[in-house]
């Protein structure tokens, strides 16, 4: 009997269609298997001279996965790779809806579209750090896990004079224990997770995609993706559905503050 597909299984298929998938690397790095002390593949540690230097780590990172405080927001939460004419196409549908967001960019992403990292900032949305290259960091020891994160974190410094002030773990909802001590060592205290995925990543259309986000209550983190024209398509009925049920978006920091 072949196994049920899964949202990890399923994103590896994704990886193969670069034009419309968000979030996949131009050349994925394999998954060392878990205790391996071996540095995958384009993956190793750089550091740029802007970056921060790594201080002593103060514990593992916390991660959060929706607000509790009861006001009437949500955030919006994007996962930053893909064509960025897409990101613009996004970017002036939230600006004409008074909305703002969170994206958590892919490094190779920035790398390749160092200009997506201004687009982002200069609309008022907030950005943060989604690993290097997006592999299924879960199964990565704690060297290799760390170089995907600081070497992202390296890149934000690089673009925009700062980290982010989150994390989000690749192809996974929530954080493992290894990835919120790894975040914590690249000096992050939040991991931000999500509450409701907009299942965009499937490509099922944009009426199944407004279906999924209509889950989002008071407080939720939407996990959603650039780079894919369905989530475009869905936009503008997210964004009236959430007005008439008295929701603003909001970015992550706001949200949470």
């Amino acid at each position: 009997m072949n196994a049920p597909l899964t949202r990890r299984s399923l994103f590896g298929f994704a990886l193969g269609a670069a034009a419309l998938t968000a979030c996949s690397a131009p050349e994925p790095a394999p998954t060392p298997t878990p205790g391996s002390a071996s540095r995958p593949t384009g993956t190793a540690a750089t550091t740029s001279s802007a970056a921060p230097a790594d201080t002593a780590p103060s514990g593992p990172a916390t991660e959060v996965s929706r607000s509790d405080s009861g006001r009437p927001q949500v955030a919006l939460t994007f996962h930053g790779a893909g064509d960025p004419r897409v990101t613009r196409e996004v970017l002036d549908i939230v600006h004409q809806h008074g909305a703002r967001i969170t994206v958590l960019a892919v490094g190779t992403w920035l790398a390749a579209h160092p200009d997506a990292a201004r687009m982002v900032r200069d609309g008022g949305h907030e950005l943060g750090n989604h690993t290097w290259s997006h592999p299924a960091l879960s199964g990565y020891a704690a060297d290799p896990m760390y170089a995907e994160i600081q070497r992202c974190r390296d890149k934000l410094v690089e673009l925009t004079g700062s980290p982010g002030g989150f994390f989000r773990q690749s192809q996974g909802q929530h954080a493992t224990e290894r990835e919120l001590a790894e975040a914590g060592r690249a000096g992050y205290s939040k991991v931000l997770s999500y509450d409701v995925d907009s299942l965009d990543w499937q490509d099922p259309g944009p009426a199944a995609i407004r279906a999924a986000v209509a889950k989002a209550k008071a407080g939720s983190v939407v996990s959603m993706h650039l780079g894919h024209p369905g989530t475009v398509a869905a936009l503008p009925g997210i964004l009236t559905d959430l007005a008439g049920r008295g929701l603003t978006p909001v970015t992550a920091s706001e949200l949470l503050a």
